[in-house]
């Protein structure tokens, strides 16, 4: 169980890219990383208005003259101080993911980037290159990948509790762009733009999600070939989707099917995964994130319940709350931080044999995430066809 007992030799020197005021995940990132102790908030290029952001900075606690206009006086300025930090958060719009990171390798500084990571495979080879070359670590901040009970169905998997993988039936969708996108936000707007956002909507901003906890749970399983459909029924979005379905084979004859939208109206949001095999089920949704429903034919279904004795060692090793307390994103954020600066501060030690063994999303997994983008916006684009997963 992890109880706030430091792991690490010091806490990493940190800042941050985006995350400002007005931002979305901003937050999410700071509880993630304070909850432990492993990170300092030093230093920060929260907002493209250099003003709100030194406001904004300086009542997180930051010192005024570390708050900076952009990432690149950040990067100039903190190189510049002997106590300058070390690993840089980026949470930006995606357009700008590949330049900072690459920036920030080249500086020396370990990267915490959001998805999906960056535009293409070819980018994500690049900064993979660079950051061995530099001896830095990248991590990917999958927001419930973290939780214990994904990594209890990991487990479940892993020992052969669920029999041969059959169907993978994975969902993560919400309403909250079922209108058109007259007066939104900025946040949505950078999002529905392909300059922006890139080459998808919501199948990068949430179907990533779902397919690496999938990934997390059946790193056995390769997929093979996909058939994408996707549409945008705000015709304003067109031609990123606002919704879409995937159809999947896998490498050892599993089928899959991932639902990703956000235009089911009245939905309050909602991740749904269930993992089919031939002795039994198991399905958990972040709507009820403490449970965990396992169901093995011809015997009564099963509400396992996350902490408890009963688990696998797996999922009680990152558990925090124990039995009695539910455990959400702010919990799973923070285990994903944690197991990215335990990488850090392996890396820096020199420490390779921890790092083959050690869990946390890294680079590999942003690339893959891409990766099944790319092969998504291949199949959508050849008129919802079945392409060979490359």
């Amino acid at each position: 169980m992890i109880n706030g007992e430091r792991t690490i030799t010091h806490p990493l020197r940190w800042g941050m890219v985006g995350g400002g005021r007005t931002g979305q995940v901003g937050y999410k990132h700071r509880t993630g990383a304070l909850r432990d102790g492993t990170y300092r908030l030093l230093a920060g290029a929260f907002d493209l208005d250099a003003a709100r952001g030194r406001d904004f900075g300086t009542k997180l606690g930051v010192a005024e003259d570390r708050c900076y206009a952009n990432y690149k006086e950040l990067i100039v300025k903190e190189r510049a101080r002997e106590d300058g930090v070390e690993v840089v958060s980026i949470a930006t719009p995606n357009f700008t993911h590949f330049e900072i990171t690459k920036a920030c390798l080249e500086a020396g500084l370990h990267v915490i980037c959001e998805k999906p990571l960056f535009f293409t495979v070819a980018e994500c080879d690049e900064v993979a290159r660079l950051a061995e070359e530099k001896g830095l670590i990248v991590g990917v901040t999958y927001g419930f990948t973290g939780h214990p009970l994904v990594h209890q169905m990991a487990a479940m998997v892993k020992k052969g509790m669920l029999g041969d993988v059959r169907i993978v039936d994975l969902q993560y969708t919400h309403g909250f762009n079922a209108g058109d996108d007259v007066g939104a936000g900025e946040a949505v707007k950078w999002r529905t733009n392909p300059k922006t956002a890139g080459p998808t909507f919501v199948l990068g901003d949430i179907g990533t999600h779902l397919y690496y906890l999938s990934e997390v749970v059946l790193p056995h399983m390769k997929i093979e070939k996909l058939l994408c459909d996707r549409k945008a029924f705000i015709p304003t979005r067109a031609p990123l989707e606002d919704h879409a379905t995937v159809l999947m084979h896998y490498d050892n004859g599993a089928r899959g099917r991932l639902w990703v939208s956000s235009v089911n109206a009245g939905n309050m949001g909602s991740q749904r995964y269930r993992f089919v095999g031939s002795k039994a089920s198991i399905e958990w949704s972040d709507a009820h994130p403490d449970q965990l429903i396992y169901e093995v034919q011809g015997e009564p279904n099963r509400t396992l319940h996350h902490g408890m004795p009963y688990l696998e060692e797996e999922s009680l090793a990152c558990d925090r709350m124990g039995a009695l307390h539910t455990e959400g994103l702010g919990d799973s954020w923070s285990n994903i931080y944690l197991w990215i600066a335990q990488a850090i501060d392996a890396k820096r030690r020199g420490d390779n044999s921890f790092l083959k063994s050690h869990h946390y999303p890294g680079i590999e997994a942003g690339t893959e995430g891409v990766r099944w983008l790319e092969n998504c916006v291949r199949s959508a684009d050849a008129g919802s066809a079945w392409v060979d997963f490359k």
